[in-house]
């Protein structure tokens, strides 16, 4: 079974770019799932001014959006706590009817910033979890054993020559802790550092997660996507991870644009009728692509070409 065939791009990529928001540079690397009877996103939209801000998104189809004009406001009681408006690669976990946006927040430097929100209209700040430095923070989406769970990545202040991802918990989403390793950097396409992509998916092998990895070659760093699959009870036991890539920059919105070669999972939708996923990833740090894969075959590939 080849990678290519796993997944399958969307014929009409890329379904959202700086002209859907007159202020837009680019809007990439952002969060979907259903709510009510469509869909929302929080999308991370680098403005005109090279800005990061996060705007929320509407669309009736999963495909075509319309994003709102006005940056997310998130409210809180201490407001020196949160960067109004400021923030990217956010990610979207629903526990127990709540929504929680999770992102990469500035306060003194990147950090993971954790907000709730019921309607997407209005987003109460719980905190910032981790002290600086720190990227790529995403949301299990049910407690295990009992605890809040969140993998994430200790960074640094630039474009981090380094990357493993952990795993924490926490009893009541503020206190955060007993942080264990979950994997680092192999060879190839993912040598240099890798991050949890969208929220992590439960399967009977235990917990489908999509990540990034990251190569530094004579032209640039470049970013592709791969998959593990980690234990159910304790998710920083990793059971499969794929040697090769399921995605790379191969189409040419993925390879040019104002940071190119990158092909950047955040997002995943999957339909447990038909066990269709619809991976969302940012393009070249400029756009977001879809593409499809069948969940059985992807569950197959990842055990069948894993480390």
């Amino acid at each position: 079974m080849a990678n290519e065939m796993i997944f399958k791009r969307y014929e009409g990529n890329p379904i959202v770019t700086a002209k859907d928001l007159p202020s837009a540079n680019g809007i990439f690397n952002s969060a979907v799932l259903p709510f009510e009877e469509g869909y929302v996103g929080v999308f991370r939209v680098d403005s005109q001014a090279i800005e990061m801000e996060l705007h929320v998104g509407w669309s009736d189809d999963s495909i075509h959006w319309k994003i709102e004009p006005d940056r997310v406001r998130i409210h809180s009681q201490d407001p020196e706590y949160v960067s109004q408006g400021f923030g990217y690669d956010p990610r979207i976990t629903k526990i127990e009817g709540a929504y929680y946006v999770t992102w990469c927040n500035d306060y003194h430097g990147p950090t993971i910033g954790l907000a709730s929100t019921l309607d997407f209209q209005s987003f109460e700040m719980i905190c910032n979890c981790f002290p600086p430095f720190n990227r790529n923070g995403v949301l299990f989406p049910r407690k295990i054993q009992g605890h809040y769970a969140m993998l994430h990545r200790p960074s640094d202040n630039g474009h981090t020559p380094f990357g493993d991802i952990y795993y924490c918990t926490s009893p009541d989403l503020i206190h955060w802790g007993k942080h264990r390793h979950v994997f680092g950097p192999r060879g190839g396409w993912q040598s240099l550092k890798v991050g949890a992509g969208p929220v992590p998916y439960e399967i009977d092998e235990g917990w489908l997660l999509i990540y990034h990895g990251v190569v530094l070659t004579c032209s640039g760093y470049v970013y592709s996507a791969g998959g593990a699959i980690l234990d159910r009870d304790e998710p920083w036991k990793v059971l499969y991870r794929t040697r090769d890539y399921l995605l790379s920059p191969t189409e040419l919105y993925e390879r040019v644009g104002f940071v190119p070669n990158v092909v950047f999972p955040n997002a995943m939708l999957v339909d447990e009728t038909t066990r269709r996923i619809s991976l969302y990833y940012g393009c070249a740090d400029t756009a977001i692509g879809l593409a499809y894969a069948d969940l059985d075959e992807l569950v197959a590939f990842i055990k069948k070409r894993s480390f």
